[in-house]
């Protein structure tokens, strides 16, 4: 549950808020060296400004690459390329796009709250097949069914609370 929780959080690290942040790219893959590699291992990624994001490629051979994957990336972002490094204009947001935004980090907790939850449905599994098996006492099932709600009622906490953080930080920007 603790990782379906860290997840939402990364995810929400690649959502554009009108602000610029390292984490809106560092995950883009880049097709290099034969593989796809998330621009975070093959670049320097900062913000030096609230509304531009700087790429320094570590091989200048790889620019092209990084651009390419920005570009084509669902993020919507223009890149400016001066053959060492890349700059990521950060337009403002709509209100259109934001609302979009919020209905997609709306989709992403619910997502999450869907893994949460099989993994309750799952450890319940294995509590009645040890119950079963004699493995575990009536009451010890219980308590562990207990423990087991009691775990996913506050992921499901948190995961609302990190949705309504997201949501304001979209809406007030």
């Amino acid at each position: 549950m603790e990782r379906s929780l860290e997840l939402l959080k990364e995810e929400f690290k690649s959502i554009r808020t009108g602000r610029a942040t390292p984490g809106l790219v560092e995950n883009v893959k880049v097709s290099c060296y034969g593989s796809l590699t998330p621009i975070k291992q093959v670049a320097n990624i900062s913000a030096p400004e609230p509304q531009l994001i700087v790429i320094s490629p570590y091989d200048p051979s790889i620019i092209k690459d990084i651009d390419k994957a920005i570009s084509q990336s669902d993020l919507g972002l223009t890149t400016n390329t001066d053959g060492k490094i890349i700059r990521v204009p950060i337009p403002p947001l709509s209100g259109d796009r934001r609302e979009k935004i919020v209905t997609q980090i709306k989709d992403m907790t619910e997502t999450t709250k869907i893994s949460v939850r099989n993994i309750r449905r799952d450890a319940n599994k294995h509590i009645d097949k040890e119950e079963k098996d004699s493995v575990l006492t009536e009451d010890e099932a219980k308590k562990a069914k207990d423990q087991i709600q009691k775990f996913t009622h506050e992921n499901e906490a948190k995961i609302n609370e990190l949705l309504k953080q997201k949501t304001d930080e979209i809406l007030t920007i």
